[in-house]
C-alpha cells in the first residue's frame, strides 16, 4: 500500500516535463515529411495601357483659368453691366477674357474715355451673377470664395502676361 501511495503521487508528475519550447529538438528522420514554409506573395507588375489609350489626366477644377468658349460671351457680360456699372451710351471692347475657373469668369474691359474695367462673374443656376467689377476686383468674396484661377487674375494683377489673352 505504502508503494501504491507513492505511484499515486509521483504518477501526475511524470507527465510534466520541461515546456515544448524547452525541449531539444527532435532528430530528423527519412519518415517524416519536410515542412514547406509558403513563399511570400509577389506583387503583380504594374499594367500600363498602350500609349493610344493611356487616360489623360484633368486638373483640377478651378485650379487653372482658361477661355470660356462663348459661355458667358464677352457681349453677355457687358450686358449685365449696362445700366449698373457702365452707362448705356459707352463703348466697350473685351481685351481679356472671359476666362474660366469653376463656374467663375474673369473679364477685362477697355471703355472709352476710363480706365480699364475688371470684372468678375459667377454662373449660378444657369444665370450669370455680378461678383465685382471697377479697376481692384479682389475683394473678400473673390479672395475666400473664387477658385484659384480667378483669384490669382484678380488679386495677383501686374504680376505677369494675363493667361489666354
Amino acid at each position: 500500500m505504502v508503494v501504491t501511495g507513492a505511484l499515486v503521487a509521483v504518477l501526475p508528475l511524470a507527465a510534466c516535463g520541461a515546456p515544448p519550447e524547452r525541449r531539444a529538438p527532435a532528430p530528423a528522420t527519412t519518415s517524416r515529411p519536410a515542412l514547406v514554409t509558403p513563399a511570400a506573395p509577389t506583387a503583380a507588375p504594374p499594367v500600363t495601357p498602350p500609349p493610344d489609350i493611356a487616360p489623360t489626366p484633368s486638373p483640377t477644377p478651378g485650379l487653372v483659368a482658361v477661355a470660356c468658349a462663348g459661355r458667358p460671351s464677352a457681349d453677355r457680360v457687358v450686358d449685365l453691366l449696362r445700366g449698373r456699372v457702365l452707362p448705356r451710351d459707352v463703348s466697350v471692347k473685351a481685351t481679356a477674357g472671359p476666362l474660366c475657373a469653376a463656374d467663375w469668369q474673369y473679364t477685362v474691359f477697355a471703355v472709352a474715355g476710363h480706365e480699364e474695367l475688371q470684372v468678375v462673374t459667377r454662373t449660378e443656376s444657369a444665370a450669370l451673377r455680378l461678383v465685382t467689377a471697377g479697376t481692384d476686383v479682389c475683394s473678400i468674396e473673390v479672395r475666400t470664395v473664387a477658385p484659384p484661377g480667378i483669384r490669382t487674375l484678380a488679386c495677383d494683377a501686374g504680376t505677369g502676361p494675363v493667361p489666354g489673352a
